[in-house]
C-alpha cells in the first residue's frame, strides 16, 4: 500500500521504540514490528528512498526472527523472514496461468507503429481523428512473471513458460523485496489476481555481481537479463534472495470477485490500474509511463527513452505501447501469439563490423545445409558473437558476401546474431567468393532443392549428421525433454558407436556411462531416471522429435489428438492427414513416407518395447479439469476467423469449459463455431444435419454463462 504522511510519522516512532527494545513483548508488538519492516522495504525496495541505514534495518530483522524463534504461536507465513524458505527446492511443478501469457508483436520502425494505429483503430470502429489514448511505457529486459494473490497473500509466482503454463518459482519470487506477501485487493472487492511483471537486475547490482565473480575466478554474467533470469530458477532461493532483484508489474491479467465474476472492469484503464497498484505497494515505475493522446505522442515517448536507454537504472530494449481504454481492449481481441492491443517497439538493434574469416556448413535434424559464418569475435549488446548464420545460398548471393570481406554484423532485436551486409568498398583483392557445398559434409550424399525452398538438404535418411542432429532435437526440452542430455553428451555418445538411431537413446549402459571420465555413478543414475521419465511422455512429444519435416509441435499435438497408438498412421494416406487443421500437402506426404518406412517401423517397434510411451495420454486428449463445465461431454470444433480471440485461444476455452476439441467434421462433432470467412467445414456440418452450429458471438455467450 502507499503510506500516508501520518502513517509514515507513526512507522518512524515505532522503528525507534523496536531500535530500543531488546525483546518484544506480546503478539501485537510483533505484528506491528512486521509492519515497520514492511514499510521500510517498501521505501527502500519501491521507492529506492531509504529512510533508515542497512544496519538499523537488519537490527529491526534479526529482532523478528529472534521473536518469531522465542514464541512461534506468534508467526506468521506473511512475515518478512519468510520470504527465503529453509528448504531447496529440488525440482519446479508446471502449473496453468489464469489467463495465456502471450507474446507481444514486434515494431522496428515509426511505420510500424502507425500501421499498429491503423488496425487498432479499424477493430476498434474509430476514424483517424476519433481521440485514442495509448499506455506507454519501458521495456524492461529481464525474466517475465506472473503471481497470483488470493486473499491478499501471494500464493503462487510462475514464469512465463510456453505462455499457457509456467514453472512454479513461489518460493524464489517470495525473495524479491519490491513484491508485496500481501496487498489489499480485498479493499477493491477482487478475491484472486493475477498480475504481470519483469524481474530485473539494476545495472549498478549487476557490475556489482560481476566484480566480485571475477575476484573469485568464476565465469562473468553476459549482462544483467541473464543474471536475473538464471536465479529466478535457482533451485536454493536464498541464491535468488541474494541477487537483490527487483519486480516491475506491468500488467493485471486476471482479477475476480469471491463470487467468481471478473473484476477486471474495476478500473476503466490501464493507467488507472497501475496507478492503483502503485497504491498497493507494486513497483511499477509509474514517473516512467505516459498516457500518450495519439500514436505521434507514442512516437515521441519512444524518441525520449531511445536516448535515455543507456543512462536509465534498468535495461530495456524497447518501449511497449498498449491501448489504454480496457473495453477497446477487448474488442481488439487477441491472436493465438499476441494481443491485438498491444505492441512491443524494440530499440534499433546493436550493430558493429567484424572480418569475415570463414564459412562452416552445418546440417540439421531434417538434412537442411546451413552455411555459419565465423567472424573475428566482437560485443553486441553484453554478449560476444563470433558466429552467425548466413541461412541458405540465396542470403550470400543477394549480398555478395566474401571470406575475408568486412561485415555489418547486428543482433536483431538485440537477441539473433545476424549479418546485414559486406562492404565492397572496404575490399583489397583477395577477398574470395563462398563456395556452397554440392554434396552433404557428413555423407557425400547429392543435396537437393525443393522448389520454393530455399534450402539444399541430404536426402539420405542414413545420413550420419542428420541422425545425429536428429539425437539431439530428440532430446531437447521442446521434443522428449531429457534433463542432463544434452548436445556434449549425446555427441559423445555418438562418437563411442553407442547410438545409431533414437531408440537407442532408450536402451543406453549406465554402467558405461558412469565408468566415463567426468561422470560417475551419480551422474549416470540421474540420466537414467531422466530417460525413464521422458519414456512416459504423452504421445506429441515424442511425434515431434522423430523430426519430419514440416512437423512441428503445434502440428504434432494436433496429430496425436486424433490417434490412440502411433503406429497405426503407417494405415493413414495423406487425405486423412490433411484432414487436420494445419496439415498440408507437403506435410502430409512427409508423413506418409516416414511410416511407410520399415525402418522407422522398426525403430518404433523397438522403442515400445523399451518402455517408450506409443499411446494417447490424457494430454494428448485435453479434457475439462472438472465436470461442471458448459461444454462437459462435448465435441467442438471452430472454423473461420475468429474476431475476439484467436482459435488457439478460444480452442483452449472450450476445452477449460469441458469440451474436447476435433480438427474436422464428422458424426462425432457436436458444435461448430463459425467465424468469419467459413468455408467447406460449414457446408460439411450442415449437410450432416447432426451437427449444432454457432456463431462467435453465441459461443461467447455460452461460455460466458459458466
Amino acid at each position: 500500500m502507499r503510506y500516508t504522511p501520518d502513517q509514515t510519522r507513526e512507522f518512524n516512532r515505532l522503528t525507534g521504540h523496536f531500535l530500543e527494545a531488546a525483546v518484544v513483548q506480546n503478539h501485537r508488538a510483533t505484528e506491528e514490528l512486521r509492519n515497520v519492516i514492511r514499510f521500510h522495504e517498501w521505501r527502500y525496495y519501491v521507492l529506492d528512498d531509504p529512510l533508515i541505514s542497512d544496519f538499523d534495518y537488519d537490527r529491526l530483522y534479526k529482532l523478528l526472527e529472534r521473536t518469531e524463534a522465542a514464541y512461534p504461536e506468534w508467526a506468521s507465513e506473511e512475515s518478512p523472514t519468510r520470504r527465503v524458505s529453509s528448504d531447496l527446492t529440488e525440482s519446479f511443478a508446471t502449473v496453468d496461468h489464469l489467463s495465456p501469457m502471450l507474446s507481444l508483436e514486434n515494431s522496428y520502425d515509426l511505420a510500424d507503429l502507425e500501421a499498429f494505429d491503423l488496425r487498432v483503430r479499424k477493430l476498434c470502429g474509430l476514424a483517424a481523428n476519433e481521440a485514442l489514448d495509448y499506455f506507454a511505457e519501458p521495456k524492461f529486459d529481464g525474466g517475465s512473471i506472473a503471481v497470483i494473490y488470493e486473499n491478499d497473500c501471494l500464493v503462487r509466482a510462475a514464469t512465463r513458460g510456453d505462455g499457457a503454463r509456467g514453472e512454479e518459482i513461489t518460493a524464489n519470487a517470495r525473495t524479491i523485496r519490491s513484491l508485496p506477501l500481501r496487498a489489499a485487493f480485498s479493499s477493491l472487492g477482487i478475491f484472486r489476481v493475477e498480475l504481470r511483471g519483469e524481474a530485473v537486475l539494476s545495472k549498478q547490482r549487476f557490475h556489482a555481481i560481476n566484480l566480485q565473480r571475477e575476484t573469485d575466478g568464476l565465469p562473468l554474467f553476459a549482462n544483467p537479463r541473464n543474471a536475473a533470469t538464471g536465479v529466478l530458477r535457482a533451485k536454493d532461493p536464498s541464491e535468488t534472495a541474494a541477487r537483490n532483484l527487483d519486480a516491475f508489474i506491468f500488467q493485471v491479467s486476471h482479477a475476480e470477485a469471491q463470487n467468481g465474476h471478473t473484476q477486471l472492469d474495476a478500473f476503466p484503464t490501464q493507467a488507472s490500474w497501475m496507478e492503483q497498484l502503485d497504491a498497493l505497494g507494486f513497483k511499477v515505475a509509474l514517473a516512467d509511463r505516459k498516457v500518450c493522446k495519439s500514436i505521434k505522442a507514442v512516437e515521441d515517448f519512444v524518441g525520449q527513452w531511445t536516448s535515455r536507454r543507456d543512462a536509465y537504472f534498468y535495461d530495456i530494449d524497447g518501449v511497449v505501447v498498449k491501448v489504454n481504454d480496457l473495453s477497446m481492449q477487448q474488442r481488439c481481441g487477441s491472436t493465438a501469439h499476441h494481443p491485438r492491443w498491444a505492441v512491443a517497439h524494440k530499440f534499433q538493434a546493436r550493430q558493429s563490423s567484424s572480418t569475415l574469416l570463414g564459412v562452416e556448413f552445418q546440417i540439421g535434424k531434417i538434412g537442411s545445409i546451413t552455411p555459419v559464418a565465423k567472424i573475428a569475435p566482437v560485443q553486441l549488446a553484453g554478449v560476444t558473437v563470433s558466429s552467425v548464420s548466413l541461412h541458405n545460398e540465396d542470403f550470400i548471393a543477394q549480398r555478395d558476401i566474401r571470406i575475408g570481406d568486412q561485415v555489418l554484423v547486428e543482433r536483431a532485436g538485440d537477441v539473433i546474431p545476424y549479418i546485414v551486409k559486406a562492404f565492397p568498398e572496404l575490399r583489397k583483392g583477395d577477398e574470395k567468393p563462398i563456395a556452397f557445398p554440392s554434396h552433404c559434409p557428413a555423407c557425400n550424399t547429392p543435396l537437393v532443392r525443393e522448389e520454393d525452398e530455399a534450402a539444399w538438404r541430404c536426402p539420405n535418411d542414413r545420413c550420419e549428421g542428420k541422425r545425429l542432429q536428429c539425437m539431439i532435437h530428440h532430446a531437447s526440452k521442446d521434443a522428449m525433454d531429457i534433463d542432463g542430455l544434452g548436445k556434449s553428451l549425446i555427441e559423445r555418445f555418438y562418437d563411442l558407436g553407442w547410438l545409431a538411431d533414437l531408440s537407442d537413446l532408450y536402451s543406453l549402459d549406465y554402467e558405461a556411462i558412469a565408468a566415463l571420465e567426468g561422470m560417475g555413478k551419480k551422474s549416470a543414475e540421474n540420466l537414467r531416471r531422466s530417460i525413464e521419465k521422458a519414456k512416459d511422455n504423452p504421445l506429441y512429444r515424442l511425434l515431434h522429435g522423430l523430426c519430419i519435416h514440416h512437423i512441428g509441435k503445434k502440428i504434432a499435438q494436433r496429430i496425436a489428438a486424433q490417434v490412440e497408438y502411433l503406429p497405426d498412421l503407417a494405415q493413414w494416406d495423406a487425405e486423412r492427414f490433411m484432414a487436420i487443421d494445419d496439415v498440408g500437402p507437403v506435410a502430409a506426404g512427409n508423413l506418409v513416407r516416414f511410416f511407410a518406412n520399415p525402418h522407422n517401423q522398426q525403430m518404433l517397434r523397438r522403442m515400445e518395447e523399451l518402455g517408450v510411451n506409443l499411446r494417447a495420454k490424457d494430454d494428448d486428449h485435453p479434457q475439462a479439469s472438472g465436470s461442471g463445465g458448459i461444454f462437459h461431454g462435448k465435441t467442438i470444433l471452430f472454423t473461420g476467423t475468429l474476431e475476439r480471440m484467436g482459435r488457439d485461444e478460444a480452442e483452449r476455452l472450450a476445452e477449460k469449459l469441458g469440451a474436447r476439441v476435433l480438427s474436422a467434421v464428422s458424426s462425432k462433432l457436436d458444435l461448430l463455431v463459425v467465424g468469419r470467412d467459413a468455408g467447406s467445414k460449414l457446408a460439411k456440418a450442415q449437410k450432416l444435419g447432426t451437427v449444432e452450429i454457432l456463431d462467435e458471438q453465441a459461443f461467447f455467450d455460452r461460455a460466458g454463462s459458466q
